[in-house]
């Protein structure tokens, strides 16, 4: 897998969130992904921009 394209267990251990945050961030369209068949992958460089967009806001959807 080249080292840019993230796994949901990745992401969730990146954002230090559990599986079930990044699945609920998913399905309200709230994080940057694509499928692959029926796998989420995740661009690093997204779910850093993301990050750095969302860090100045209130992260209810993180806790």
């Amino acid at each position: 897998m080249p080292e840019n394209l993230l796994t949901i267990e990745e992401v969730a251990d990146y954002l230090h969130v559990g599986r079930n945050t990044i699945y609920r961030l998913l399905a309200q369209r709230r994080l940057p992904a694509f499928k692959v068949g029926n796998q989420w992958r995740f661009q690093r460089k997204m779910i850093e921009a993301w990050l750095s967009k969302n860090s100045n806001t209130q992260k209810e959807g993180l806790h």
